[in-house]
């Protein structure tokens, strides 16, 4: 039997990310809501069912790439 191991070491929340970006958090937030774990996005959950969204690098890319089509076409 085969461990895997999970390569995601370290994650940016959404806050930070508009932050590094000179974004809008909640506008990132709408844009990055239709994101799956498949494209970076990660769930941080804390007590009282709070969560936090959070992205790997690789999430960071996905996201800048949804962020200038967005731009392109805002609808």
């Amino acid at each position: 039997m085969t461990t895997q191991l999970n390569k995601v070491y370290s994650v940016k929340t959404i806050a930070l990310v508009a932050q590094e970006l000179g974004e809008n958090e909640d506008w990132l937030w709408d844009i990055a809501n239709g994101m799956e774990p498949e494209d970076g996005l990660i769930w941080v959950h804390g007590p009282n069912d709070e969560g936090v969204m959070a992205f790997s690098d690789f999430g960071v890319e996905n996201l800048c790439e949804l962020i200038v089509i967005h731009r392109d076409n805002p609808k």
